[in-house]
């Protein structure tokens, strides 16, 4: 089967300066792709020239089949691009954005009113259709510019940090509208700097100063963390840090009320009983995505 994206070795520069380097991925139909990585790592550098936007400096990039560079009248109306900002015109209400950008992309008056009733219904929208883009809320906001996105029913949808700065509450009702276009048979594509939501994705790319340093699945992940965590409850952090300073390379992290101790497979014996000689019940502490992808980053990869 034809993959709906299919990129091969992308690179791209800047001022001499790697951007991204031998970025490769294939997503299908009805699969969710993120990808994770700070500011800088080159996250909307890869999407951009997925889009056409920019022109790669090696590599290729084909969307079911067609060469974004070569055939890019014909894939145009195929992809469906939400950048980083806002991008609508605050001016104009609701429903005059999305008349808009429906003749923008040519449908007649019969698919303009299908489309707008459909898509108005799934952003649940409906309500505020005179209501100017710019008076809008955070999380209305980013549903509109996601109908306006999909007014042209495309068959790939990239989103480039599609919530940032949106309250948790909308960004959850938000992925919950990325779950039902996935589900729908739409392959989707996104970065995101928020862990919860790269754990709703099929598959993850972890992006590090533009180079992929781990992928998977996100419980795969998680998984492959190659050190133990033990979690304390209710301990001085002072009188911990001075427990584990006889333990090489054991870290200190705070969480709320309870303290995480990340150690070597080979130190957790050692390090549970010298807490237990203090008065202090360690208990395993299963690894979170965040873990391995921080692990990543400082190593350069999830190998221990």
């Amino acid at each position: 089967m034809t993959p709906v994206l299919d990129i091969r070795s992308l690179a791209r520069a800047w001022d001499g300066k790697p951007a991204l380097r031998d970025l490769s991925l294939t997503l299908q139909a009805g699969g969710m792709l993120g990808l994770i990585g700070p500011d800088g790592a080159g996250k909307t550098t890869a999407m951009r020239m997925a889009c056409g936007l920019l022109r790669p400096d090696g590599g290729e990039v084909r969307v079911l089949g067609l060469d974004v560079q070569r055939d890019g009248a014909a894939i145009r109306p195929l992809i469906g691009y939400m950048p980083q900002r806002f991008s609508l015109y605050p001016d104009l209400s609701v429903d005059e954005n999305l008349r808009f950008f429906s003749e923008l992309h040519g449908l007649s008056r019969d698919q303009r009113q299908q489309r707008r009733e459909r898509l108005l219904a799934f952003s649940r929208l409906e309500p505020f259709t005179r209501r100017r883009a710019g008076a809008l809320s955070g999380g209305m906001k980013q549903k509109l510019a996601l109908a306006c996105t999909l007014i042209h029913e495309p068959r790939l949808l990239i989103l480039d940090e599609p919530t940032t700065g949106v309250d948790p509450v909308s960004r959850q009702e938000f992925w919950d509208l990325l779950g039902d276009l996935a589900r729908g048979g739409m392959a989707l594509w996104v970065s995101t700097p928020y862990m919860d939501e790269a754990e709703r994705c099929g598959h993850i790319q972890l992006l590090h100063q533009g180079q992929v340093i781990a992928e998977g699945r996100p419980a795969e992940l998680s998984a492959s963390f190659p050190r133990r965590i033990l979690r304390l409850e209710g301990a001085d952090p002072q009188a911990v840090r001075q427990l584990v300073q006889a333990f090489a390379g054991v870290v200190l992290h705070r969480f709320g009320h309870s303290l995480h101790l990340v150690c070597d497979p080979d130190q957790e014996e050692g390090l549970r009983l010298a807490l237990r000689q203090a008065n202090l019940e360690a208990k395993p502490q299963p690894p979170t995505l965040e873990d391995a992808f921080f692990h990543a980053v400082a190593h350069g990869s999830l190998a221990a």
